[in-house]
């Protein structure tokens, strides 16, 4: 029936500091043998009933912390026949106590006793349902042979005892750090300590779960003033000091450490520990301290880890853990560490329960400034000139851009300029230079009339140019305006997005304010570009839409700031501006902006027709036909058995280690679904994080999944959900802004890369900004070149995931950007800029719906296999087969957008691009005509290297695309409204 996870703790009778403890107040707990029906709830109460009777009373402690018991349904069922109890009287109950009557007990033995039903949701997404309604009232007069008006008619009654506490899985139970201590029992260590705080320590089997209640293992086991542990060698040891405000709020609770010594004079050194509470590193390298406060009648867990390095000697070392809180006496904590004469291997890592990971968190894992491939290190050409991969920056003597060429195409009509309205700018110098291989920092400074300027601009490999312009005012004055001018030559500026335009050409004249919220834009073409971003202090990552944080206080300036284009003959000038600002004297503030020049590399093509995806959530491993189609990348989603719980996927690293043995035994490459944006409930560390604060895991209405509720209780907000086979997966999220989460993700990524030999990532959606993208690249080239990233977005949550996601581009492979895109009612140029990824260097893969695979094909885009969306099952191997046929691989594409395209078509709304290779061309073609049109081919014979004589047109068979039909050069070839053809002329 059972199996047990602790002896019986007390029976009976217990003395706990001379105080008496009644029978039943005390239980055991334990886990049920095999899960009982979901819906029941997480937790039950075995009942043990010695006589049949028309009634009978059940009193016993129950020392629960989850919110309000007394409004969950009681469900009692004799464990024997599963006929249900059918009346039962709450007498009183809260969260120490359950004392009910209930009947008729048809006959004695065992009853079980659910007391949190809710109702189970089949669907992933986000829990829908919740707890039960509670019971229906009975009068205390139900029953009345017993005289159940009074309490002596009550006490009369057979008694019904709890034996035992179970959970439905090891995962739901609460024993033992949420299994709470009585009031009483509270009151009694109280009463016995001195000052106004109790401290002691806890090893890391058993995290401090509870905020606001002791749990019942410390009254038991009674607080302590040390810690004694066994410790592997080369082991980083973690273990926890719990601290309990039970007087007065706590101000700056800190935590010192002396050196450990053995008897042989070696030495642990205090440089050696780490509170992560108090300290630690941020995803940008930088240490910092936290201060800690434990409000009164709070529980604080503050988690100490211990690097024992190789270098420690065995033995048995001590030394003191001194607890400082402001204005109060300090505690000392003795320390016994006894390092084995044993090596545990990668410091623990590998076995999560020792949470020797939480030294992740303060990781600088990928953190330099030299490049990453493909790009080179950045050349100076003189104080105003440099180059880069592909790209050449001139500038000015402000340190604002004057040319920017990609590829030798000049994007600027004219120098960069910022505009004080109504100052004159005198010179500038610089001040001060940083260079490294993979970035350059220029300081310049200057003056106006009425301000002194700093400009900060920073360089970086990939071709990103971070701005920081400091205004500070001399004296008390008015500014009408602060513009920041980019004149683009128009020639290039042919296509925008942003600025609250979707992927369109671009306008002759536009105007937006700070709503959407909209913080940056694009300009430009395949050939050349700039993404440009407005930053302010609320900056953390590109989510915008999906988290909707303030828009950068300075640009918007309560409002009055904004965006405007305009076309100006041979420039198309872009002006953010800020609108009036007045300045007391000595006041200073900041504008930040980025740029991004685009493409940010050049497309490798053959790797978009090579290196084709299966990406099947519920069943991600293909069978050998499915991977003869040429499939040569798996994504293996969270939600099964290889990586079932979302963003940690170190629980079933076995599963996935075979997965990915296999896969590459078969010559595929194999990624991940991992992420940030939440976190799954089953995170070992998870209450390590809770300790922080808020600084890792988001706060919240909380609510949600049961689990949730009955085990973080409060201050969380909840995430995606999804039923797993047997079992749950539920989320909750993380930080809106940067967290040393950030850390611990990409040391997981390094684990994860060599330990169970995974090829790269599937990024859905995340929150982390370029920073986090150029570690992680670093990351894994360092530890396995070749390995791959790719990113999705929902259009629905993140408006324009190319704008929000550019900052991303130089470090990704491949874009699948199509969920919630309608794909018939797009633009032509709404799919080049916002689906294809072309112009930025990059291609993609449908989504939504299966795409439109003629459109698509003009993009060199299909849908990955054999994903499942809107009721379609993605197949495209039927058009992979007339690639591989074709030999698109290794041809070269040639598309309407660009400057002299090889093949057009007599209707402007049907597009055409080519794939040319010696001999042959394939030639796509899609309509966005409203009607059925004929359109004839014009191609360029000379530039194709055909005889237009000698050629034939021939459209292949491919099921639910186009029939089999051969063509005349001259023929006019019939197109159906959003559809199109794929044809081979040789």
């Amino acid at each position: 029936m059972k199996s047990k996870i602790s002896i019986l703790i007390i029976v009976l009778f217990s003395l706990v500091n001379n105080s008496f403890i009644s029978a039943q107040s005390i239980n055991n707990y334990s886990v049920a043998d095999k899960p009982w029906e979901e819906g029941l709830g997480n937790h039950r109460a075995i009942i043990d009933i010695k006589n049949s009777a028309d009634a009978v009373l059940l009193d016993f402690d129950w020392r629960r912390h989850d919110n309000k018991p007394e409004k969950r349904k009681f469900i009692i069922i004799n464990a024997k026949t599963g006929e249900k109890v059918s009346h039962i009287k709450r007498l009183e109950v809260n969260n120490e106590k359950c004392k009910i009557a209930f009947g008729p007990v048809k006959e004695a033995g065992l009853y079980y006793f659910y007391y949190l039903p809710f109702k189970p949701d089949a669907q992933y997404g986000a829990y829908s349902y919740g707890y039960r309604g509670r019971e229906r009232s009975i009068k205390l007069g139900w029953v009345i042979k017993n005289s159940l008006y009074s309490n002596n008619g009550l006490n009369k009654l057979d008694k019904a005892i709890c034996t035992e506490i179970q959970a439905r899985k090891e995962f739901d139970s609460f024993f033992p750090m949420e299994v709470t201590a009585l009031k009483t029992e509270v009151s009694s260590i109280e009463s016995k300590e001195k000052s106004d705080y109790i401290a002691t320590p806890e090893s890391r089997e058993f995290p401090i779960k509870m905020r606001d209640n002791i749990p019942y293992k410390w009254i038991k086991d009674g607080i302590k003033n040390d810690f004694n542990a066994d410790v592997f060698n080369n082991e980083y040891y973690a273990f926890q000091i719990g601290v309990y405000a039970f007087k007065e709020g706590l101000n700056d609770v800190q935590l010192e450490f002396s050196d450990l010594q053995s008897v042989t004079g070696n030495k642990i050194p205090a440089k050696a520990f780490t509170c992560f509470n108090t300290t630690g590193v941020s995803p940008y390298g930088e240490d910092f301290t936290k201060i800690v406060n434990v409000e009164k009648g709070k529980i604080q867990a503050l988690w100490v880890g211990v690097d024992v390095t190789t270098e420690i000697p065995h033995g048995e070392y001590t030394g003191k853990v001194i607890i400082q809180v402001k204005g109060k006496p300090n505690k000392t904590i003795d320390l016994k560490l006894n390092i084995l004469n044993k090596t545990i291997v990668n410091r623990g890592d590998n076995e999560p329960w020792r949470h020797s990971r939480l030294r992740w968190l303060n990781s600088r894992i990928g953190l330099a400034d030299s490049p990453v491939a493909p790009y080179s290190s950045i050349k100076e050409k003189g104080n105003n000139k440099l180059e880069l991969t592909g790209k050449e920056i001139k500038f000015t003597e402000l340190g604002l851009p004057s040319s920017i060429k990609v590829y030798d195409n000049e994007i600027l009509a004219k120098p960069l300029e910022f505009v004080l309205q109504g100052e004159k700018l005198n010179k500038f110098n610089l001040e001060s230079e940083i260079n490294k291989s993979g970035t350059i920092v220029k300081t310049f400074k200057g003056t106006s009339n009425n301000f002194e300027i700093t400009t900060i601009g920073t360089t970086e490999f990939d071709g990103h140019i971070n701005y920081k312009i400091k205004l500070v005012a001399k004296s008390e004055v008015k500014l009408e305006n602060f513009e920041v001018k980019i004149p683009f030559k128009t020639s290039i500026a042919q296509y925008i997005m942003g600025m609250g335009l979707s992927g369109r050409s671009t306008p002759s004249s536009h105007s937006a304010k700070w709503r959407g919220p909209h913080d940056s834009f694009w300009i430009g073409n395949t050939y050349g570009g700039l993404h440009v971003e407005m930053r302010g202090d609320t900056y953390s990552g590109p989510l915008l839409n999906l988290y909707k944080p303030d828009a950068p206080k300075s640009w918007d300036n309560n409002g009055r700031g904004g965006f405007g284009i305009e076309k100006q003959g041979e420039q198309t000038v872009a002006t953010i501006n800020t609108g009036k600002r007045e300045f007391s004297k000595g006041e200073e503030i900041t504008y930040e902006f980025s740029l991004i020049i685009t493409p940010v590399k050049k497309i490798n093509t053959k790797s978009q027709f090579t290196d084709r995806y299966y990406h099947n959530g519920d069943a991600p491993m293909p069978n050998d036909e499915e991977i003869s189609s040429g499939l040569k990348v798996v994504n293996v989603h969270h939600a099964n058995k290889y990586n079932p719980y979302i963003n940690y996927p170190f629980i079933a690293t076995d599963e996935m280690s075979s997965f990915v043995d296999q896969m590459h035994d078969k010559g595929l490459k194999e990624k991940i679904y991992y992420t940030i944006r939440e976190l799954t409930d089953r995170v070992t560390e998870i209450w390590a994080l809770r300790s922080l604060g808020n600084e890792v895991l988001e706060t919240g209405k909380g609510g949600g999944y049961p689990w949730l509720q009955e085990h973080f209780v409060s201050d969380y907000d909840t995430e995606w959900y999804s039923p797993l086979d047997g079992d749950i997966d539920a989320s909750v999220l993380t930080s809106l802004g940067d967290s040393r989460w950030f850390n611990y993700y990409l040391e997981g990524l390094r684990w994860l890369v060599e330990e169970v030999d995974i090829d790269g990532l599937y990024l859905d959606d995340v929150s982390y900004d370029r920073r986090i993208l150029k570690r992680m690249r670093r990351i894994l080239d360092e530890a396995k070149p070749g390995c791959v990233l790719d990113l999705h977005s929902n259009t629905g949550f993140s408006q324009g995931p190319a704008t929000q996601y550019t900052e991303f581009f130089p470090y990704l492979d491949k874009l699948w950007f199509g969920e919630s895109f309608n794909y018939d009612r797009m633009s032509a140029d709404n799919w080049l800029v916002e689906v294809s990824g072309l112009p930025f260097g990059l291609m993609g893969d449908m989504l939504h719906a299966g795409g439109n695979p003629w459109r698509g094909m003009v993009y060199g885009m299909t849908v990955r296999y054999p994903w499942y969306t809107d009721g379609v099952t993605c197949d495209p191997r039927q058009i992979w087969s007339v690639w591989d046929s074709f030999g698109i691989a290794d041809a070269k594409m040639i598309g309407y957008w660009d400057k002299k395209p090889v093949v057009t078509t007599s209707n402007k709304n049907v597009k055409a691009t080519a794939y040319v290779k010696d001999g042959k061309i394939m030639v796509s073609i899609a309509s966005w005509a409203i009607t059925s049109v004929k359109v004839k081919l014009n191609i360029d014979w000379k530039a194709v290297g055909l005889d237009k004589s000698k050629v034939k047109i021939h459209a292949p068979k491919i099921d639910n695309f186009q029939p089999e039909k051969l063509f005349n050069i001259d023929d006019e070839i019939s197109v159906k409204p959003t559809k199109g053809w794929l044809l081979v002329v040789e």
